[in-house]
């Protein structure tokens, strides 16, 4: 049985351009990039090529500001603990918010071990970080503020533009998590007015393995991996010429196609909203109507475990998430999910669904129907949607 891919946040697959050009790749056995021979020179020309590709799906106007890592935690970690580190003698305060991926999370937990202070913001109900609240943060000392550009579990997207102006106001670098972003949705750094922004390959069906870190000419940066010259002395080691070949294919049919692609996720984003308002009662929609990712839907399911639900779609051939894969396996409820205001219970009964561009609205419509029988199966053997059955109607007034 053919798998229905709804957990695209997790991995995409290759798309078939890709596969192309890094199996041509591989057959070309180039040679080492760094290399002054003339080998050398072909494989440093393919290099270029693909930088200029990713500089131009983040309207990065200078493409030696785009920096090749190993995938979006190294890209994070770097952004994060390079900027830092390379702008202590500043200051020593970070300010970020409640809502950020591990790879933020423990990259300032670190830092916070080594002496600096870090300010978490609040969100709203939406996951959303008010613009003032970080300009009430900042101090004499603050040197950075790292908030992700979308959220990996409710899909909800930051007013980054107005955090920069605050940034630049204050003379602060601003990072962005954009691992979920670039390639989805169109990205433009000069209007972000981000100074540090990371990304994956995986996210726009290139490989996994492979990142970039935008990184502002005159930010200042320490590289995380110290060795040799490469990536123009940001990060040192000899660059996975196969992966960033198949990278710069994967960035330049994204930008090609980015808004055939927007249509085709918002409709379907917009029939499985529609549908689930209509097929399973008591749920929560966690990602906002407005400001969110077009291929990701959170929704909580009351009264049920949603590792459950996810273990029954499974056996019907549907791939589900119920929270980041980088969290799986944590028995903990969703630090996201209980920032915006979700209870224990109804985070542990959280599904999160995310489509690509090659999903249908026929996928769609079966994934409701076993959703239905699933959430009905499992509702008829839970004793709190018994008990919540059960209960005398409540008079309103």
């Amino acid at each position: 049985m053919a798998i229905i891919n709804f957990d695209h946040i997790s991995s995409n697959p290759l798309l078939p351009e890709v596969k192309t050009a890094m199996i041509d790749a591989i057959n070309a056995d180039y040679h080492n990039p760094s290399s002054q021979h003339s080998a050398g020179e072909l494989a440093a020309a393919q290099l270029d090529k693909s930088r200029t590709a990713v500089a131009d799906l983040i309207n990065c106007a200078n493409p030696k500001e785009v920096v090749f890592t190993s995938g979006g935690t190294e890209s994070v970690n770097h952004a994060v603990k390079g900027a830092v580190l390379a702008n202590a003698k500043k200051g020593n305060h970070i300010i970020t918010s409640n809502v950020e991926h591990n790879a933020v999370i423990r990259s300032l937990k670190r830092l916070n071990g080594q002496g600096f202070k870090i300010t978490s913001l609040d969100v709203d109900r939406h996951g959303r970080v008010d613009p003032q609240a970080v300009a009430d943060a900042i101090t004499e000392k603050t040197i950075l503020v790292s908030i992700m550009h979308s959220n990996n579990e409710t899909g909800t997207i930051q007013p980054i533009e107005a955090i920069s102006g605050i940034t630049r106001e204050h003379n602060i670098l601003l990072h962005t998590d954009a691992v979920d972003s670039v390639g989805v949705v169109p990205m433009d750094v000069q209007k972000l007015g981000v100074n540090l922004m990371s990304f994956g390959a995986n996210t726009f069906y290139g490989p996994t393995g492979v990142g970039g870190l935008y990184i502002r000419r005159g930010t200042m940066i320490w590289p995380i991996l110290e060795g040799g010259v490469q990536e123009h002395n940001k990060r040192a080691g000899t660059e996975n010429l196969i992966g960033i070949i198949g990278m710069g294919v994967a960035a330049e049919m994204a930008r090609r196609k980015m808004d055939e692609r927007l249509t085709h996720l918002e409709n379907l984003k917009a029939k499985l909203l529609s549908g689930l308002s209509q097929t399973i009662e008591d749920i929560i929609i966690n990602t906002p109507a407005d400001a969110s990712l077009p291929n990701l839907v959170s929704v909580s399911v009351r009264y049920i475990e949603g590792e459950s639900v996810m273990l029954m779609l499974d056996d019907d051939g549907i791939a589900v998430a119920t929270r980041s894969a980088c969290a799986t396996g944590s028995l903990r409820a969703s630090h996201v999910l209980l920032s915006i205001g979700r209870s224990h219970a109804d985070a542990q009964g959280t599904l999160v669904i995310t489509f690509g561009i090659e999903n249908t609205e026929s996928d769609i419509d079966y994934f409701l129907a076993s959703l239905q029988k699933v959430v009905k199966t499992l509702r008829d053997i839970s004793p709190l949607y018994q008990k919540k059955k059960n209960e005398p109607p409540t008079d309103r007034i």
